[in-house]
């Protein structure tokens, strides 16, 4: 019942409040006639505890009170789901052993990056940091106001790094090349990714836009070590602060690198490969007719492996041809009455074929933690060799079929001549710089580094007694040391002083003592001597990486401002994962 207002009585003992109360307030609010006022401690509301009920117990703060909590009987139940979330703590961690979870209160220390060392190397120890630390970038080229155009900076990044995938450079100097466009046009949060046919990139201009990523496939690839070089000296010249390239500059450049033709044409490549079979024949103890036997019969297969790429064919189709000649020739020559070395022909022959290239830089990926790409090359040779045996190996079976006096006993005896081998060592190492397409002026280095690879084996394997292989290894850990070192020298890569200069060292002749097993049904010591050609390939690509690794040795890499005698930043290693 409303009680009047200004004061007016309702029924019962209620009273009208002022305002409009409703008689059951001010019953609620009207103190007894014979009590005491109201104290400020006494709540005032229904939900106020009765005379004569005790109060509840005090609730503890570390208990919870929300609908949320979890009941009791059931902790344990949630903890083991929790434990199994991947967002839940594991149950190993520890806070005392646990790494700073913020930034120290003396901040992080400063990365400087040494200017004179090579770009690779400056761009190699950034990729190795996390994005947090990394240094921030100074901008090298110019753009305006509105900032780099950032899809023409990253499709110019894909096209260069295309072209060095795809001439055979290493993984990961193809993504310090990427990193280093990028960076050097003004985009730092960037990752590149390279595999053996993909290469990708994503660029996110802060932590709350979205990021933006390209890819390219390379489809197509060539040797052709002079382009690579001429990318290597754009790629250095966009990333040296005296030397400014716009993207328009650095897009007509690329064009002109695209639309270069080769330095040596299609006939001197012909010629180049009998020579390479030559001298490797007189390498392996061959005569004047056997070099010229074994040129001949490489000259032959280099046009037959052409007319099977005239149609089409797959490469494996195309080594099974160039195999194909070579075998022929010397199994001509033993069923001949000449007194010829045959087997010196058809091992001068593989010499020519063997992928040293691919395996060199398939081993090289793997070393630096790019294992999808190493496998990929590594098959890809596999693939090769394999092409290469079915030739030689149709050939021998029909020889030995036919009479061929073809045996492993005497098919290659050492012939103590080192001045000749020498010089056939630094032929075969010329003749295998033309076909890598190299620049006219590297081709005099890397036939030095040639002979001094095997100038170091001849002396440590047949004169010192050293196990084939360790000597192996040795040799080409020298030519992938000289080879770093000449490439820092020129700012260049290194591809070009160092893959024709293991040409000497390439396990030919393990390679036809395994086929020839086989082809007379002695299959264990055939996979002995197959065995031993992986063996010996396997040491010259580490050697080549351990080479290039203690080159950088040398050379300063990034440290701490200010810091002691001993850096306290070093090189972060380039695997991966720890294995855990």
């Amino acid at each position: 019942m409303s009680g009047g207002t200004g004061g007016g009585r309702g029924d019962g003992d209620g009273r009208g409040g002022t305002g409009g109360k409703s008689g059951a307030d001010a019953y609620r609010s009207r103190p007894p006639s014979d009590a005491p006022p109201p104290a400020d401690e006494h709540p005032s509301s229904e939900f106020a505890v009765p005379d004569g009920i005790a109060p509840p117990e005090a609730v503890e703060e570390d208990q919870p009170t929300s609908e949320f909590a979890v009941p009791d009987g059931v902790v344990e139940r949630v903890q083991q789901e929790q434990e199994g979330s991947a967002f839940a703590t594991p149950a190993t961690y520890r806070t005392r052993s646990s790494p700073a979870a913020f930034t120290p209160s003396d901040g992080l220390p400063k990365v400087v990056l040494t200017k004179d060392a090579p770009w690779q190397d400056r761009m190699r120890a950034m990729l190795r940091m996390p994005v947090g630390e990394r240094p921030v970038p100074e901008v090298v080229q110019r753009h305006d106001e509105t900032g780099p155009a950032v899809p023409r900076v990253l499709d110019l990044t894909l096209r260069i790094g295309e072209l060095l995938l795809a001439g055979g450079e290493g993984a990961e100097d193809v993504e310090a090349a990427m990193f280093a466009i990028s960076r050097s046009y003004g985009l730092d949060r960037c990752e590149p990714t390279v595999t053996f046919t993909l290469l990708s990139i994503t660029y996110q201009p802060s932590l709350v836009d979205d990021p933006v990523t390209a890819n390219r496939t390379v489809r197509r690839r060539g040797t052709d070590y002079t382009r690579l070089a001429a990318v290597f000296r754009l790629v250095h010249d966009i990333s040296t602060p005296d030397t400014e390239v716009s993207l328009e500059e650095a897009y007509r450049r690329l064009a002109e690198i695209r639309r270069n033709r080769h330095p040596f044409p299609g006939w001197a490549l012909t010629v180049a490969a009998g020579l390479l079979a030559g001298s490797a024949s007189v390498l392996v103890g061959g005569g004047f007719l056997v070099f010229a036997a074994a040129a001949v019969s490489a000259m032959l297969g280099d046009r037959l492996a052409w007319l099977c790429a005239g149609r089409g064919l797959p490469e494996f189709y195309q080594f099974v041809a160039a195999a194909t000649a070579p075998a022929a020739m010397g199994v001509a020559l033993s069923l001949s009455p000449l007194d010829v070395r045959a087997s010196a022909v058809i091992t001068g022959g593989l010499f020519a074929l063997i992928p040293g290239r691919a395996l060199v830089a398939g081993v090289q990926d793997g070393l630096t933690g790019f294992y999808i790409t190493a496998a990929a090359r590594l098959l890809e040779v596999g693939y090769l060799v394999v092409g290469i045996v079915t030739g030689v190996l149709s050939v021998l079976y029909l020889g030995i079929g036919l009479g061929a006096a073809l045996t492993p006993e005497t098919a290659l005896h050492p012939v103590e001549r080192p001045e000749v081998q020498l010089l056939a060592a630094m032929g075969l190492s010329f003749c295998f710089a033309v076909l890598l397409q190299q620049d006219r002026g590297t081709v005099l280095l890397v036939t030095l580094n040639g002979g001094v690879a095997w100038s170091v084996y001849g002396a440590l394997a047949p004169t010192a007694g050293l196990n084939p292989v360790a000597a192996t290894a040795i040799a080409a850990g020298l030519v992938g040391l000289f080879g770093q070192m000449l490439s820092r020298y020129q700012h260049a890569s290194a591809l070009p002083y160092i893959t024709a200069a293991i040409g000497p060292l390439l396990p030919g002749s393990a390679i036809y003592f395994a086929l020839l097993s086989m082809a007379r049904g002695q299959l264990n010591a055939g996979l002995a001597s197959l065995s031993k050609a992986a063996a010996l390939a396997l040491a010259i690509a580490i050697g080549v990486n351990l080479g290039g690794e203690i080159s950088r040795l040398f050379l300063r890499v990034p440290s701490v401002a200010g810091a002691l005698p001993v850096p306290a930043f070093r090189r972060r290693a380039a695997k991966r994962t720890r294995g855990f």
